[in-house]
């Protein structure tokens, strides 16, 4: 008799939990057959006018006609990226908020930062890869150089007299400055500025001797003479500036580190509206006016699925913590 108490009991118990998941499931594909009711927002880590907001309103402006809803970028710069990507983190997982990921926030922060207040693999959910564009190392062009190595030697004819700008400290423009270092022991000193733009600005300025940014970023300053591009952080030459060699020409074989960017939710988000969303961004890639709109800033389009995507952070995330701790890279 107290044998089949329990299994009745647990048999109620199972009826339970069952007819709970049922109504989630069914909850969430109401929910997704009603999504989207309202404006959609696509929140940035990074200030306006940087390569993850031009992205971000390129492929919004796409989406948004396609799910029939308004879509707003909703810029939370600071703190290195750590600000903007909280923000969405903590968001509500109902669709309404999507989040323009990139190499800093799920790919050096993860590897720099002791402690971050949000999980970058568990709070987030993918959508898909957008795009990548190389980075590129430029100086101030009233600098007596044409190479990396003619660079290099100057710097060492000075030790310690040159310095270059970052968009901060832990970021990508940091490691691809301290990379360098550890690669060829030269000693130059590192300025982090709040962002890339102040960075550009402090290089155009001529506040610091060098800096590595995307080309997205400083195509402008490079195409009007005001900075001197020396060579790009791909194995591949960049697309846009076809007669800049890349590092391994440079005689740095090594050295490669690439900025991307890729959309994701609030994890938690229904894996209906996870599917539509993927579905729809790929359309919108996939579209020749937005590849040539994207490649017109240096940009190599690619979508994928949401799992590529899943598996492309994760592997970020390990390849710049094993940089950081080679080249001893801190988040200070």
């Amino acid at each position: 008799m107290v044998y089949d108490s329990v299994l009745a009991t647990r048999g109620d118990v199972m009826k339970r939990w069952v007819g709970f998941a049922v109504g989630m499931l069914i909850s969430g594909l109401v929910m997704a057959q009603a999504w989207p009711s309202k404006p959609i927002r696509i929140v940035i880590a990074q200030a306006p006018g940087s390569a993850t907001d031009v992205i971000s309103r390129v492929v919004g402006n796409q989406l948004s006609e396609t799910l029939g809803q308004p879509i707003v970028i909703d810029a939370r710069p600071g703190a290195g990226g750590v600000l903007g990507t909280e923000v969405a983190a903590r968001s509500a997982p109902d669709g309404y908020t999507l989040f323009m990921a990139n190499n800093s926030t799920h790919g050096s922060n993860p590897a720099v930062y002791a402690k971050l207040p949000y999980d970058a693999i568990k709070d987030f959910a993918p959508i898909s890869f957008v795009a990548s564009v190389p980075y590129v190392l430029v100086v101030d062009p009233k600098l007596p150089v044409k190479t990396v190595q003619e660079f290099i030697a100057l710097v060492k004819s000075t030790p310690g007299k040159m310095n270059y700008a970052s968009a901060g400290n832990g970021s990508t423009h940091h490691f691809c400055g301290e990379l360098l270092k550890s690669m060829t022991g030269i000693d130059i000193q590192h300025i982090p500025y709040k962002g890339s733009g102040p960075g550009i600005a402090g290089l155009l300025g001529g506040e610091v001797s060098m800096m590595f940014s995307n080309v997205a970023d400083i195509g402008t300053q490079i195409r009007a003479g005001k900075v001197k591009p020396l060579a790009v952080t791909v194995p591949k030459r960049a697309s846009l500036l076809p007669d800049v060699p890349t590092m391994p020409e440079a005689g740095l074989p090594d050295f490669e580190i690439t900025s991307w960017f890729g959309l994701l939710v609030p994890a938690g988000t229904p894996t209906a509206i996870v599917g539509r969303l993927n579905a729809e961004t790929v359309k919108v890639l996939g579209r020749a006016d937005v590849k040539g709109t994207l490649s017109a800033q240096g940009l190599d389009v690619a979508p994928s699925t949401p799992e590529q995507f899943a598996a492309h952070i994760k592997s970020e995330i390990a390849r710049f913590g094993k940089i950081a701790k080679a080249a001893g890279i801190k988040a200070e």
